[in-house]
Parts: C-alpha cells; structure tokens; sequence
C-alpha cells in the first residue's frame, strides 16, 4: 500500500458539527456542539467473530503505518480517526469505517482534517434532512406479551442462583414513507438530549448516555449507568423521584453489580482507579438513571493498553450484559431471542495512537440498509432480584421515547 498524507488545521470559525453532514450516510459522535463528523470513505471494515476488536486494530494499525500525517493541531481527536460500530454478539457483522474528511470541535478550537494532498475542502451546510412521512409503527420481534414472559424467566434464572442480574432487550419497529435519514434524528436527539452523546456509523443512529471508556493522555474513564426511573415533568415531583432511586435497593444493586464490573476489568491495566463509594442521580429527560464514573492511570510500560485492549476486556459490561457475565450472556441467548445486532455494543472513535471514546450503543435505532423505509429501535432494561416484568415493561417504553419523539416530530 502506497503513503497517504493526511493534514489537519484548525479553522477559525465555529461550526454547527451536525448541521454540515452532507448526506444520511455520514459519521458523528458529538455531544453539547462538541465533537467529530465525517462524510466520505477512504476504507472500511466489515468483521465478525470474538477476535472482531483485534482484527479491526490490526487493520487499522497497517493503515496507519501508510499515512503521512501533517497535524498542526496535535489535540484530543486531530489526525486520521476511526469509527467504530461494534456488534453485541460476537456472531454479528461490526463495523469500522476511516472519513475522507473529518471536522472536529472542542473547548472553542475547531479544525478539519483530510486525506490528499489537495487544498481543504470548504465547509458548507449539508442540504436539510427530510422528517419521516406517514410515519407507522408495526411491532417487533418481541410482543409486549413475550417480553414480560421473557422477564419472568430471567427471574427464574436469578432465584436458582444461576445469575445475579440480566440485562434484556426489545425492539420496535417503524415505517415511513420516505426514506430515514440520520441527520434528521440526530438533529431532533441534539435538542433534547444535549447531554449524550450523539452518534451515527453505519446507519445506526442514537443519543447514549453511557461512555464506555475514554482513553486520553493515558488517563481511563468509563460512565456506567445502571438503575433507572422515568421523569413526570413535575420538577418538585422529579426531584422525590430522584431522591427515591438513590435509596432504592434494587437500583443500588443493579448498579452496583454494573461498576464492580468495569472497575474490576480496569484494574489490571492501571496504576491506580477511582471508584466512588456512591452513585449520583443524572438527570436526563426522560428519565434518571444512577450513574458513577470510574477513572484509572494506565500502567505505564513499554506497551500500555490501547483502546481496543480495554474495549475487547469492557465488552459487554454488566450495563447492557448482566452478572456474571458469561452466564449473562447465555441466558440472553437462550431467553431473549431476538438479533441486536449493533445495538449495546462499542460505539464512538478511535485515532492513530489508539486513544479516543467509545460509548454504548443504547437509546437508538437501526436504518434497514435494504429498505431506508423502514427502522428498528431498541431497548434494554436490567433484571435483578425483586424486579417486575409490567414495571420493566415501562422503563423499556420510557427508553424508547428519545427515537420515537425524534421519529414523530416533523
């Protein structure tokens, strides 16, 4: 493979990120305006298997040894980048996909990177998405009925010991007249849901609140949500509620089993973690969830871990997995029945010195790739000891909503 070069400078103005994708194909992972977008294809990688995050850094890593790279900006998310779709199951097809153009933003600075040696391309807004039209809903591939039968057996699985917690899920599906596009629900997300992480690869498209992990300057960070009840819009009302879930002791019990999960998986790799002793209510709106943010040094050592180390030992965390985790996941398979295809799988970016951050595929939908007519959402909830399957039913609709509002709003 012949050297590519690949520049990156910063441009003076601001930019509405979202408001530049020029098709619904396009990539994004931007939260509160900040972020990276790209459009164009210079490769793609399309992997399945246990090895699927090895194989996909080993890719990468052989493209990277052929870029020149000319970065004058030399911050977090400058230089060629990689956007990375992964699946829940090992089985499924992921995805990984390197921009031809790449504008990233953060903390007031704003740059552009591209492969050539041709003059930067301009920045111009992308043509305005269309709204679904006719928008209709047409079930899925779990009735409400068979989900609460599914819960049910999980409990049974829970009080026999076999496992402490699972995590099951359920879709719905959508139709439209017109084709869906991406930037449109990214759009609608961005406005109600300025606090998550707004994400589009492969035409999967969401709003998560869960960070996996963010690798930066050597420094580990991973937001774990887990815990969950749904918002009134009565803010005296919302503020009991919170209040509640913080002494739930089914809440704290789901959560704890969560962060345990990733601080225990953490820990190998790092010099030193934090883990708070308690979570904090996060507020989003439509629900709230319990959330702690576990940090780690890395190791510091010839070869430190890179982020597709700590996503291949992360994933699935008990968040969107359930404890212990290889139990977890065949009672999914056995219980659930159902493809998530990239749903509750690593979402997010990854640059040339394997640093970056990768979310969880949650609050999101999937465009068909062979009907754009048609689009699947998803949604997860965990089963622990004392949960109830028409309450669990209800969360799952409360997460659900963050799609459907941006689905139903012309």
């Amino acid at each position: 493979m012949k050297s590519t070069s690949v520049h990156t400078i910063e441009v003076s103005e601001a930019q509405n990120l979202l408001s530049l994708l020029p098709d619904s194909s396009a990539l994004a992972w931007v939260r509160g305006g900040d972020g990276l977008v790209g459009w164009g294809e210079f490769d793609r990688l399309e992997v399945a298997g246990a090895d699927r995050f090895e194989r996909i850094r080993l890719w990468w890593r052989e493209r990277c040894a052929h870029f020149t790279i000319h970065d004058e900006v030399k911050k977090f998310g400058t230089g060629p980048l990689l956007f990375l779709s992964g699946t829940f199951d090992a089985d499924e097809v992921s995805v990984a996909i390197i921009p031809k153009v790449l504008v990233g933003q953060r903390n007031g600075r704003t740059w552009i990177t591209w492969f050539g040696d041709e003059n930067a391309p301009e920045l111009q807004p992308g043509v305005k998405p269309e709204a679904p039209l006719n928008l209709s809903w047409v079930g899925g591939a779990i009735s409400p009925t068979q989900w609460e039968i599914n819960v049910g057996k999980a409990l049974a699985k829970i009080h026999s010991g076999e496992i402490s917690k699972v995590v099951l899920a359920r879709d719905l599906v959508a139709q439209s007249d017109l084709p869906f596009d991406s930037r449109h629900i990214m759009g609608k997300l961005a406005e109600n849901y300025s606090s998550t992480w707004i994400f589009s690869v492969a035409n999967l498209v969401g709003a998560t609140p869960e960070l996996l992990v963010r690798l930066n300057k050597g420094l580990v960070t991973s937001r774990i949500l887990a815990g969950t009840i749904q918002r009134t819009g009565d803010d005296e009302r919302d503020l009991a509620l919170a209040a509640s879930l913080a002494r739930s002791s089914k809440d704290l019990e789901e959560h704890e089993y969560a962060v345990d999960s990733v601080a225990q998986t953490l820990a190998p790799f790092c010099s030193s973690t934090n883990v708070p002793e308690t979570p904090f209510v996060l507020h989003l709106s439509n629900v709230m969830h319990l959330a702690t943010d576990v940090t780690g040094v890395l190791t510091d050592s010839l070869a430190p871990a890179d982020l597709f180390t700590v996503v291949r030992e992360l994933h699935p965390s008990a968040a969107v997995c359930g404890t212990p985790r290889p139990a977890a996941q065949r009672v999914i398979k056995e219980v659930e029945d159902m493809s998530r295809g990239r749903y509750a799988g690593p979402v997010g970016w990854i640059d040339s010195k394997g640093e970056g951050e990768i979310g969880i595929a949650l609050r999101c939908a999937q465009i068909n790739p062979a009907n754009a007519r048609e689009i699947r959402l998803f949604a997860g909830c965990g089963i622990v000891q004392g949960s109830d399957p028409a309450k669990e039913y209800a969360e799952s609709q409360a997460k659900l909503l963050p799609i459907r509002e941006a689905l139903e709003s012309a």
